[in-house]
């Protein structure tokens, strides 16, 4: 399953569109004013389904995945010189690859790829490809997408 990850051009906050291979949209993300970033994920109905929420105070960046209310775990950047690293307190699952380029994967513990994103370049606004192994992941890995653009925003 394809998702395609497109920023709306004009936003006052960080707003997505998602997108299946059809051009569906699957998901709308919304920014909300809050201190760092909070991104609320809706369904196609419009309803709440997760949310994305930056951790503050803390020394590197955190970001908390919730379903609904429920906290479901967390993704950090690490301290690192020159390539950024990731770790994911969520689902057994890691991040590798490379930031800088926007090209990396999800996978389980054991090495066994969940989705592969990579960004889509010469676009007017933020554009990544999410290639989800499982359709029941899709919301999942959305929101590590979500977590580690927002942390490379707030870099930037």
């Amino acid at each position: 399953m394809k998702l395609l990850f497109k920023q709306r051009f004009f936003s006052w906050f960080d707003s997505y569109d998602i997108y299946d291979e059809n051009g569906n949209t699957l998901y709308t993300v919304k920014g909300q004013l809050d201190w760092g970033h909070c991104l609320k994920i809706y369904d196609a109905a419009d309803r709440e389904v997760g949310t994305v929420k930056e951790e503050i105070l803390t020394f590197l960046p955190k970001f908390n995945i919730y379903n609904n209310q429920a906290y479901l775990g967390c993704i950090r950047k690490e301290f690192s010189f020159f390539v950024p690293r990731f770790t994911v307190e969520f689902n057994g699952w890691q991040v590798e690859g490379d930031f800088f380029e926007w090209d990396y994967t999800i996978q389980t513990a054991q090495g066994a790829p969940v989705a592969t994103v990579s960004k889509e370049l010469f676009q007017w606004t933020d554009t990544y490809v999410i290639d989800v192994n499982d359709p029941a992941d899709a919301l999942y890995a959305l929101m590590l997408v979500l977590a580690i653009d927002a942390e490379k925003c707030s870099r930037d």
